[in-house]
This record gives C-alpha cells, structure tokens and sequence, in this order.
C-alpha cells in the first residue's frame, strides 16, 4: 500500500501525516507514505485544497485534517474508500 500525504507542509498536513502513521500502527499495517508537496503534483490529482490523502493513488480525502479514527476506516475497508472532503471533486 502506497499512501500519499499533499500538502506543502503546513501544519494541517503534518497533522493529517501524525494521524495516518497512527491509524496505521493501530491497525498493525505497513505502508510507504509519500509526501507531496509540489502544487503542480498536487494539482494532478484534481484537488486545490489541502491537505489531501492519496491510497493507491486514489484520492480518498482532502481540504480536511482526518482524525486517526476517521483514517483508520479509510485503511481498515480499502475496498469501499468513499471520499472525505468538504469539497466535492466535481
């Protein structure tokens, strides 16, 4: 599982980074996290707000910081990722 992390490293995005690692070890999982945090990568994804969350290079969240409980569903169900944002990607 490769997971990524937008954001160009403000607060809200080492947060939302705190929060996976932790979902992750609650879970007993491995990943690769990635942080990306060049705009004009970010903008490939389709969003323009951060933070975002990438698993498996879907774009499962952004423009929110998600708390470890809210990551830790993303992970647990990777089959039924559902988009968390407060923005809709349309």
């Amino acid at each position: 599982m490769i997971i990524k992390i937008l954001g160009i490293g403000c607060s809200n995005c080492i947060r939302l980074e705190e929060n996976t690692r932790t979902a992750l070890k609650n879970l007993g999982l491995t990943a690769e996290i990635v942080k990306v945090k060049d705009m004009v990568d970010i903008a490939t994804y389709g969003i323009m707000r951060t933070p975002g969350l990438v698993i498996d290079e879907k774009v499962v969240s952004y423009g929110k910081v998600l708390n470890v409980q809210e990551v830790m569903a993303l992970l647990n169900k990777p089959g039924q990722i559902k988009l968390e944002s407060n923005r809709s990607l349309l």
